[in-house]
C-alpha cells in the first residue's frame, strides 16, 4: 500500500549547498522545522556514494516519520526501501520505473507544461512536480512555467501538485489561491545557516496563503 504523502513542504537536498556539515545533518534540521517529503538529489555522487548517503538518510526520515523521495534512481529507491521516486523529462519513462519500484511506492514526475503533465498523469505518476516557477541558481537551464500555466494544471490535473524552482519567503506569497499542494524548495532551506527555522518560517507562510482565514 502507498504512504500517505504530505507535501506541504517538500525538501530537496542539494550537497553543494547545503550549510550543515552533511546531509544527515540538513534532512534532519529541516525536518524539525517542518519538512514533510525529502527528496535525496545526488547529481554528481557515484552509485556507491549515493547507496550510502540514501541507507543513512532512510533511517534518519524513518526515525523522524517522513517519507523519501529519490531522485532519478529507482534502483537504489529499491535498495534502500525509499518510499518513491522521483524523475524528470529526460529521465527514465513512469512506466519504466513503476516496473523496478513496484506498485506500492510513490512516483513523483517533473512537468512544466500543460501537455506534459496530463501525459504525466496518463503514464501513473503519483503526484506532479511543477516548474522551473522562478529562476533558480540550482538548475540553470530550467524553462520557466507561468502562474497562468500553473492553474491550468490545477484545474485539468486531480493529482497532487508541487511547485519548484526559486521558491522563498517572498516568492511564495504569489502561490496564494493557486490550489497547490506544496511547495518543493531547495537553497532557501538547505543553504541557511539555520535550516530548521528557515523551514518553520517558510512554512508558515505557505499555510498561511493556502489556508487563508
Amino acid at each position: 500500500m502507498k504512504p500517505e504523502i504530505d507535501y506541504t513542504l517538500y525538501l530537496v537536498t542539494d550537497r553543494e549547498l547545503m550549510s550543515s556539515a552533511t546531509i544527515e545533518e540538513n534532512v534532519e534540521q529541516a525536518i524539525r522545522g517542518g519538512c514533510t517529503l525529502v527528496q535525496l538529489r545526488e547529481k554528481k555522487a557515484s552509485s556507491r556514494c549515493f547507496y550510502e548517503t540514501a541507507l543513512r538518510v532512510r533511517q534518519i526520515t524513518r526515525r523522524m516519520g517522513v517519507p523519501l523521495i529519490i531522485n532519478d534512481r529507482a534502483d537504489i529507491a529499491a535498495a534502500v526501501d525509499a518510499d518513491g521516486v522521483h524523475v524528470g523529462q529526460e529521465d527514465m519513462p513512469p512506466e519504466a520505473v513503476r516496473k523496478i519500484i513496484g506498485p506500492d511506492r510513490i512516483l513523483g514526475v517533473s512537468a512544466g507544461t500543460l501537455d506534459e503533465a496530463l501525459t504525466a498523469e496518463r503514464d501513473g505518476a503519483d503526484y506532479l512536480g511543477i516548474g522551473a516557477m522562478y529562476a533558480t541558481g540550482t538548475k540553470t537551464d530550467a524553462a520557466l512555467t507561468g502562474m497562468d500555466e500553473l492553474r491550468d494544471i490545477r484545474r485539468r490535473i486531480k493529482l497532487p501538485i508541487v511547485a519548484i524552482g526559486g521558491i522563498n519567503k517572498e516568492t511564495v506569497l504569489s502561490f496564494a489561491g493557486t490550489g497547490i499542494d506544496g511547495i518543493a524548495v531547495v537553497s532557501a532551506i538547505v543553504s541557511r545557516p539555520d535550516v530548521e527555522t528557515a523551514a518553520r518560517e517558510l512554512k508558515a507562510l505557505f499555510i498561511k496563503r493556502r489556508n487563508p482565514e
